[in-house]
């Protein structure tokens, strides 16, 4: 390799492990970044070495990039354990990557510290500024309703994602990658800054020189990652009405450093604090105008009297050190708690006889008016009879129906995939409906929108109650009362659970039998069992 021996001896050795993939659009600045790492590396006299590890892509992987993060998180894990390393800088953003890395680093227990994607630069179309995931959303119910034609949605397509860099809309990845900057895992304010900006590039380099210091002093995750930084997280997602999808990660996240978090954490934090991050889904902005109003820090300084501002970082300081003098320059985009967008933070967590163990909805992402809402169910038994009916005319759904998928689940799928946010039936696009209450067992893209009840548990594919719903059953959804009801007797439910049967088994070997025997429901995040508990695995034998 053309090294030599005093190139690496006596150094800590610093693994790189790159989520670069020509498959995932997100990371392809990440050549570049690894090469900035190192140079950091090098300059704190360090010794880098890049392992590639699995990708995770949003865009293109089937049926879910969900279904892959475990065993990204399980390749991490071993990846760190059985090379001769003494800290890894973790590249990753786009959305699994951010969890997976972060799950694997903490089971491995060395010093990491996490290097985000970075947003991609805002998109813009006939002088609109276009969000991804968001905005591809809204104007393909207007092509489906017939009010954009196919040339448009071309143009539209080919505007939206300007630069590397994941989703600029409050998604998953930047839900997720600022999330673990209030965890303690990231340099102070590295989350915000876009993918192609020069500070981007310096902000790796400072990745690479500061990790070395971890290394020596040992540093290790399970000292920064404790109850404490996972309720400063909480309050960050809530206050940045974050993607529902963080609170799964953040269950898996927490239960490799032996930590247990419940929905009704999550519920109780959001309860205490409203969204003042205006930014797509939820609001007006993007990912761009949030770094430019402040970024992460500035919005951190605004809601200080909910963190515990005493947790430590990879940074060498406190959480609280970090925000010191962190400004808001924007406060349209950051605003402050006595200006929020909404009374409560971002994520709502329901019970009821549809969802025994819990489920999750996101008010300021809905209509709402619909979010006190009663109607008949409209129910499709998987997403292939979604796909073939949802649209079909003599089923004569109105916008008063609640639309109910089944068998969307962790299991069902597998993978619990992003079908949450339901289509609209064509007919009701054209009549001007743009929501509709829609329930399922699935997830939802963090930059998705709409009054859609996610991750009931347990799953359909069990014998959840959500199994039991049947067209025309009455529904009642109320998020001010946390409550999700089917208005079924205790006797008829009984009677249709008695008649139910699980169906056969999807996978009798590989990944998918693995996946089916250990992963876990919703509410315990979605991890696999053997992975999310049990004693550390010891070190490897070195003959």
């Amino acid at each position: 390799m053309g090294y030599n021996t005093e190139d690496f001896k006596a150094k800590p050795c610093i693994g790189i492990l790159n989520t670069w993939s020509e498959m995932n659009n997100c990371h392809t600045h990440f050549r570049d970044r690894a090469e900035e790492v190192k140079r950091g590396v090098w300059q704190a006299g360090g010794f880098p070495i890049e392992i590639p590890v699995m990708s995770l892509s949003e865009s293109f992987m089937k049926p879910t990039s969900m279904y892959y993060r475990n065993l990204l998180a399980l390749e991490v894990e071993e990846t760190l354990r059985c090379y001769p390393l003494d800290g890894t800088v973790l590249m990753g953003g786009c959305d699994k990557t951010v969890p997976a890395l972060v799950m694997g680093a903490t089971s491995a227990n060395i010093p990491s510290i996490f290097l985000p994607s970075g947003p991609m630069l805002k998109g813009c179309w006939k002088g609109e500024t276009l969000g991804s995931g968001t905005d591809m959303w809204k104007y393909w119910a207007e092509r489906q309703a017939g009010n954009l034609c196919e040339d448009g949605w071309n143009e539209l397509e080919d505007s939206i994602a300007r630069s590397p860099g994941h989703c600029m809309t409050m998604g998953t990845a930047s839900t997720m990658t600022a999330v673990v900057e209030a965890l303690g895992l990231c340099l102070p304010g590295s989350t915000s800054i876009p993918a192609v900006h020069s500070t981007h590039a310096r902000m790796a380099s400072a990745c690479g020189r500061r990790i070395v210091d971890l290394a020596w002093d040992k540093v290790s995750p399970r000292e920064l990652l404790t109850e404490e930084s996972f309720h400063n997280a909480i309050v960050t997602d809530m206050a940045l009405g974050g993607s529902t999808n963080a609170i799964v990660h953040l269950i898996a996240m927490a239960g490799r450093a032996g930590i247990k978090l419940s929905l009704d954490q999550f519920d109780e934090i959001s309860q205490q604090l409203g969204v003042i991050a205006n930014i797509r889904p939820c609001g007006e902005y993007v990912m761009e105008d949030f770094y430019d109003a402040g970024g992460i820090l500035a919005l951190l300084s605004q809601v200080k009297d909910h963190l515990n501002l005493d947790c430590p970082t990879v940074s060498g300081e406190s959480l609280g050190k970090n925000i010191e003098g962190a400004e808001v320059f924007n406060d349209d985009v950051i605003r402050p708690l006595s200006r929020s967008l909404s009374k409560a933070g971002g994520t709502f967590v329901l019970r009821g006889n549809l969802a025994p163990d819990g489920c999750v909805i996101k008010p300021t992402a809905a209509d709402e008016k619909l979010l006190h809402h009663s109607g008949p169910a409209a129910v499709f038994s998987d997403y292939g009879d979604l796909k073939e009916r949802i649209h079909d005319e003599s089923l004569a759904l109105t916008a008063d129906h609640i639309i109910v998928l089944q068998n969307a689940g962790p299991i069902g799928a597998p993978g619990i995939p992003e079908w949450g946010m339901l289509p609209i039936p064509n007919y009701l696009l054209k009549q001007g409906i743009r929501d509709m209450v829609r329930i399922s067992d699935a997830r939802m893209s963090g930059t998705s929108y709409g009054a859609c009840v996610l991750h009931i548990a347990p799953e359909s594919a069990i014998g959840g109650p959500l199994a039991l719903v049947r067209d025309g059953d009455q529904i009642e959804l109320n998020v001010t009362e946390r409550r999700l009801h089917m208005d079924v007797s205790e006797e008829e439910l009984a009677k249709r659970k008695a008649e139910w049967k699980p169906r056969p088994a999807r996978h009798q070997r590989g990944y998918g039998k693995l996946y089916a025997d250990e992963i876990t429901q919703a509410p315990e995040g979605c991890d696999f069992k053997f992975l999310h508990q049990g004693e550390d695995s010891p070190e490897p034998d070195i003959f």
